[in-house]
C-alpha cells in the first residue's frame, strides 16, 4: 500500500528517468492528492537517440525532450515541474556544494515529507551519481528530526550484494495505463522499447506485467551512511 505523503519532492537528472522507475508512484500520489513536484534538471540533450525514424537533431533534441517531458507530466497529473537547466552528462563536473545548496532550496520551499532520487554508488550514470550524492548531502545536514524519508533507485548489477532488497515495493497495477502513457510520451528515447512491452503484453509475459506492476525503492540507510566512497 502506498502511504500518503505530506509533499513529494522528486530529483532526477534526465527527462525519461521517472517514467521507467516511479512513474506509477507518481500518478499514484497525484490520484491521493499529494503535492509532487519533480525537478528535471537537464533535457538530455546527449540522448543517443533522434526519434525513428528521426525527427530531431542535436540543436533540436532540447525543444522535443522538453515537449515530451511536458507531455510525461500531464500523463502523470503532475502540475509542479522544474526544470532546472544543466547541461546533460555535465553534472558530474558542478560544482558539489553548489548542486547541495539547490537541492536544500528545493527542500525548503517545498517542505517535503518524502524525496525521491538515486542511490549513490547504485545507479551506474555519471549524471544519475552526481544528482545521488547532491541529494544525500543535503539530507544529511539536516536535523533528524526533521528530515524528509529518501526513496532512492539503484539498479547497478551489485545493488543486492551491497543493499539486499529493496525496503519500499509499490504496487501500481491501478496505475498501468498512466505509466505506459508516461513511457510513450518519451517517444524519441522509448520507441523501440514500446514496441517491445505491447507486444510482450500482448502475450501476457509475466516478466513484463511484473515490471510494469511493481516499483521498488531503498530507503537510505543514514547509520549505514558511506559518504567517504562517493
Amino acid at each position: 500500500m502506498i502511504k500518503k505523503e505530506r509533499h513529494v519532492l522528486i530529483i532526477l537528472p534526465h527527462p525519461d528517468d521517472e517514467a521507467f522507475g516511479i512513474s506509477g508512484t507518481i500518478s499514484a500520489y497525484r490520484k491521493m492528492g499529494v503535492p509532487v513536484t519533480y525537478a528535471c534538471l537537464t533535457l538530455g540533450e546527449m540522448g543517443r537517440n533522434l526519434g525513428n525514424p528521426a525527427f530531431a537533431n542535436r540543436e533540436t533534441l532540447p525543444q522535443v525532450r522538453k515537449a515530451e517531458l511536458e507531455k510525461a507530466c500531464a500523463a502523470m497529473g503532475l502540475e509542479d515541474l522544474r526544470l532546472m537547466g544543466f547541461r546533460d552528462k555535465t553534472i558530474e563536473f558542478e560544482d558539489d556544494e553548489k548542486m547541495v545548496n539547490l537541492v536544500e532550496g528545493l527542500i525548503a520551499e517545498t517542505n517535503p515529507s518524502l524525496v525521491i532520487s538515486f542511490y549513490p554508488g547504485f545507479s551506474v550514470h555519471p549524471d544519475h551519481e552526481a544528482s545521488a550524492r547532491a541529494v544525500v548531502r543535503a539530507i544529511r545536514r539536516m536535523n533528524v528530526d526533521v528530515r524528509p524519508k529518501l526513496y532512492a533507485i539503484a539498479f547497478a548489477n551489485n545493488t543486492e550484494e551491497f543493499l539486499g532488497t529493496p525496503d519500499v515495493i509499490h504496487d501500481v497495477d491501478d496505475m498501468r495505463a498512466e505509466k505506459l502513457a508516461t513511457l510513450k510520451a518519451h517517444i524519441s528515447q522509448t520507441v523501440w522499447m514500446m514496441k517491445e512491452t505491447e507486444e510482450r503484453l500482448k502475450d501476457n509475459d509475466p516478466e513484463m506485467i511484473k515490471w510494469l506492476r511493481y516499483e521498488r525503492f531503498f530507503a537510505y540507510k543514514w547509520q549505514e551512511d558511506f559518504e567517504e566512497t562517493f
